[in-house]
């Protein structure tokens, strides 16, 4: 990643967790308790139903190691703590090896509605449920293997795959626009506005069409791709999404509908 932190990871300790504070534990328990509310109301009812199954603790922040003992059971998926910013290199290998990784910070209080960095809660609340989820296990897997495949060149239209799906991607629920992404799930203000809004773009999701669209990790997104179901990430082949990133990248990118930063990546995995 480009661009640098304003948080500091925590360390393992020799017990392999990390001790986390009052505050802390404080944050994540207002965090929690705000999200699983809105997440019955906004998210898809598959993401409701794995947070279910997960049983994420409510008063404190979780190890990776506990969680990643139920979505073992569940998807054969680990997380592991990491630094807060990693290179695209580690990212994709790590999803590749069925291992997320968990930035180790929890955001501060004044950022408790929107933060453009993953902190663990984003990594745990938001993409825990992913991970249960077997199709979705699946296609992150994916992502990490395409990344590992393909030249470093390539990363950015990889990381747009996975920015407009398993990041901020919505899906159908009889008729009504739902939330799925994980930085949706875990962020307050996102989460009302991309389901509830009229203010976004929303598209059905085509593969191209995504690969072509840039995107800014630091602002409410001005456009989402809203897939039907589950089947039409499952039925993306890995041949088909090489192909459509060489035609995007001869295409070119769309005009984005934000004003873009200067002298700043603004495409970085999350």
């Amino acid at each position: 990643m480009t661009h640098s932190s304003s948080y500091q990871a925590r360390a393992v300790g020799a017990n392999g967790l990390i001790e986390y504070t009052d505050i802390d534990h404080g944050t994540w328990t207002l965090l929690h308790k705000r999200q699983r509310i809105l997440t019955e109301q906004c998210a898809h009812p598959l993401i409701s139903v794995a947070l279910r199954a997960l049983s994420l603790p409510d008063r404190h922040v979780p190890q990776c190691a506990e969680v990643s003992e139920r979505l073992n059971a569940m998807t054969g998926w680990s997380m592991a703590p990491v630094p807060a910013l990693i290179d695209f290199s580690t990212f994709y290998g790590m999803l590749a090896g069925r291992c997320f990784p968990a930035a180790s910070f929890i955001r501060r209080r004044e950022e408790l509605d929107y933060l453009k960095e993953p902190d663990i809660f984003h990594e745990i609340f938001g993409h825990s449920p992913i991970l249960a989820i077997p199709e979705l296990a699946e296609f992150s897997e994916r992502i990490g293997e395409l990344g590992v495949q393909c030249p470093a060149e390539w990363h950015p239209w990889i990381a747009r795959l996975h920015w407009f799906t398993i990041e901020f991607g919505l899906m159908r629920h009889q008729g009504e626009r739902r939330a799925l992404g994980a930085g949706l799930i875990s962020s307050a203000s996102e989460l009302r506005y991309s389901v509830r809004s009229s203010q976004p773009v929303v598209r059905p999701f085509n593969l191209l069409d995504c690969l072509r669209t840039p995107y800014r990790i630091d602002i409410l997104q001005p456009l989402y791709f809203e897939l039907e179901d589950l089947r039409s990430l499952g039925a993306l082949s890995n041949a088909e999404i090489i192909r459509s990133m060489h035609q995007a990248r001869e295409m070119g990118s769309h005009e984005p509908l934000y004003t873009p930063k200067k002298r700043q990546s603004v495409e970085e995995p999350c």
